[in-house]
């Protein structure tokens, strides 16, 4: 058995990081490594199914609430977006979301509740740092052309009297115009947009920053291992950043 194998067994009986990293002789950003490489929390997924079934449950046998109200807080869970649970739980428009939204939010039954759950996913580590990482990562990879097409095409100059202008040659004017189309939304992972609005000149789509998600993606990578003497002086801005960035988190670990 390898010195990883032992470790991931001493990790899933209990071990904490830090007892692991002195115990093999290794620093913190190795065996959150080995961790996240050698898949040591291959039960969370199940632990995270639990969670989300005993959410649902107290959702369901809650008193006080619609059913759709239920819906809006199981909504308002998976992104903390009152407008968008509104959208998603009743069907509604983005105006009427907008003020509806906050209005639900601000229902005692449902603020009960929703503090309730809070708390629960809290102490279930429903939301772990890997959910924030794929959530960077997928900031940090997203196309704007998934969202919309755009594109130009040649327009005919006409005169005052709607005559078609032409060139000392008599040749036809053109000049280019442009165009902005957005994709039909179905399909589309509408979590990367920042915001849809209509601007001056037309509708704007704007996506979360990438290069400050980009950024957030390599503080916290986990240290590369490699099997060479090759070196771009990647690892040692990974491992001088890494303790910080995780410091304290060991004691969230059981």
């Amino acid at each position: 058995m390898t010195k990883q194998e032992e470790a991931k067994q001493d990790y899933l009986a209990g071990m904490k990081y830090k007892d692991i990293a002195e115990k093999y002789a290794v620093s913190l950003s190795t065996v959150r490594s080995w961790k996240a490489r050698n898949n040591w929390n291959k039960s969370v997924a199940t632990q995270r199914n639990a969670v989300a079934q005993n959410v649902a449950q107290k959702v369901e046998e809650s008193p006080g609430l619609t059913e759709k109200q239920r819906l809006f807080c199981l909504y308002y869970l998976q992104r903390y977006n009152a407008t968008w649970a509104y959208q998603k739980a009743y069907d509604a428009d983005y105006d009427t979301a907008r003020t509806e939204g906050s209005r639900t939010l601000a229902n005692p039954n449902v603020k009960k509740l929703l503090t309730e759950l809070k708390q629960q996913q809290s102490a279930d580590l429903y939301l772990t740092a890997n959910d924030i990482l794929k959530e960077f990562a997928k900031q940090a990879t997203a196309n704007l052309g998934d969202y919309l097409d755009f594109g130009k095409y040649d327009v005919l100059a006409e005169d005052e009297a709607g005559n078609v202008k032409l060139d000392t040659d008599d040749n036809p004017v053109k000049y280019r115009n442009s165009w902005v189309q957005l994709k039909n939304k179905k399909g589309l992972d509408t979590s990367l947009i920042k915001s849809v609005h209509i601007g001056k000149d037309g509708v704007v789509v704007e996506l979360y920053d990438k290069q400050k998600a980009m950024k957030e993606l390599l503080d916290r990578l986990p240290e590369p291992e490699i099997e060479d003497d090759s070196d771009d002086g990647f690892l040692e801005a990974i491992d001088q950043n890494l303790d910080q960035v995780w410091k304290d988190g060991d004691n969230d670990e059981t």
